[in-house]
């Protein structure tokens, strides 16, 4: 009989294939309606849209951030952009200052309280019917707000549309691999969008219709993950998310493996307790697919995470324990032989399962790729994805974990 550890692995393995497959399936299903426009499209009128950019120690990135707001294709008078320093401590707030002569820009300086209420002050001064904000470290292509855009335009129910975020930098195999990750995401941001189950407006370039600050309120501290948070609460009201695959915001990534999984930390304890905050809502049918379906996949995916992480640790102390009596029994022999035999590779249905998650991953990366680059391609970058993200990602997992447990907030940086 299977052991218990054994029979939830495979369990583990089956869900994981699973959704891969449904993945796949959605995408199957509605790949004609998956637009990849090229060059410059047209609306049929362009309403006022403010872009708000929060910063806070960003004096090397922010200039080329809002030199590509200014540069967008979209009529001038048509954006305001406010550029708020929240109490930065290098010289963010004179860079910011130098774009205060555009007439469409305003620059707002406060004492540090996070990047929540540096994005409320934006929405203090609002008069405009579509409100967005831009990290201070990304940048937005030029056709990324009129094609964003173009889906208000089409459905007046959406009332949040986020693009397809991609890196700037590929120069280091930290992120090469983050590249990879980025590319699968603009996939399964995509899906979701299809399934109406998008669980974060992420904070490089999505709009919204000021009608969700005015009827749901403002910001929250959302343990610094407020866009994770506010799409949340727009999925309990029954908000309609929907994403962008051709908009385009190029962002910065972390450089070494630290500062990822510091970063990753972050992102993961925003989402463990977002959820918990928000865990009346899981398993309702009425909140469809994001409550049936969203979050408890990426709750699954972190207890899947947990447990392997477990069983691999524990059948490593085992067998070093088996060879240590081993050697106190016969003694220690540095040319012992080793036997292998092909007759004995595993291949129980559970390891073809795990094959077939690895290549259904690696095929959804290829797939985000393409809805990204519009080429098919298969880079290195996907085996860098795959060893990083495979060996270093279940850290920053139990790293989050372990912070809600102790209730211990993860710095921002």
């Amino acid at each position: 009989m299977a052991s218990v550890s054994n029979i939830v692995f495979y369990i583990l393995t089956f869900l994981s294939v699973y959704v891969q497959v449904f993945f796949l399936i959605t995408f199957l299903e509605n790949r004609k309606r998956i637009m990849v426009r090229e060059g410059h499209i047209e609306l049929s009128k362009y309403p006022k849209v403010t872009i708000i950019v929060p910063c806070w120690n960003e004096e090397k990135t922010v200039y080329k951030t809002v030199r590509s707001l200014l540069d967008l294709n979209y009529p001038k008078d048509k954006v305001n952009i406010f550029l708020i320093d929240d109490g930065s401590t290098d010289k963010t707030l004179d860079v910011i200052s130098r774009f205060s002569k555009f007439s469409n820009v305003k620059v707002f300086h406060k004492e540090n309280g996070g990047k929540y209420t540096a994005l409320n002050l934006g929405l203090e001064h609002l008069d405009t019917e579509f409100i967005g904000c831009l990290d201070a470290d990304s940048m937005a292509d030029r056709e990324s707000l009129v094609r964003i855009m173009s889906y208000f335009e089409k459905d007046q129910d959406t009332m949040a549309v986020s693009p397809s975020v991609l890196t700037i930098n590929n120069n280091s195999f930290v992120q090469s691999a983050q590249k990879a990750d980025y590319d699968m995401s603009v996939y399964i941001k995509k899906m979701l969008g299809f399934l109406g189950a998008i669980h974060v407006t992420p904070g490089p370039l999505t709009i919204f219709r000021k009608k969700v600050f005015d009827d749901l309120g403002p910001y929250h501290h959302a343990h610094n993950t407020e866009d994770l948070e506010i799409a949340y609460r727009m999925q309990k009201n029954h908000y309609k998310i929907e994403q962008c695959n051709d908009a385009y915001v190029y962002t910065n990534t972390p450089k070494t493996i630290k500062k990822l999984y510091r970063q990753r930390s972050r992102w993961v304890y925003g989402f463990i307790n977002n959820t918990i905050d928000y865990r009346k809502i899981i398993f309702k049918r009425r909140y469809g697919n994001f409550s049936l379906f969203t979050v408890p996949f990426n709750i699954l995916s972190i207890l899947g995470v947990g447990f392997l992480f477990g069983k691999t640790i524990y059948t490593f102390v085992n067998s070093v324990f088996q060879k240590v009596l081993e050697i106190e029994t016969m003694g220690f022999s540095f040319f012992s032989k080793v036997n292998f035999d092909s007759f004995f590779i595993n291949t129980q249905a559970v390891s073809l399962m795990a094959l077939v998650l690895i290549l259904l991953t690696i095929l959804s990366i290829i797939i985000g790729r393409k809805m990204s680059e519009g080429k098919w391609g298969f880079s290195f970058d996907i085996f860098f994805f795959l060893f990083i993200f495979g060996i270093v990602g279940p850290f920053w997992f139990l790293k989050a974990v372990y912070n809600t447990i102790i209730s211990r907030k993860p710095a921002w940086r």
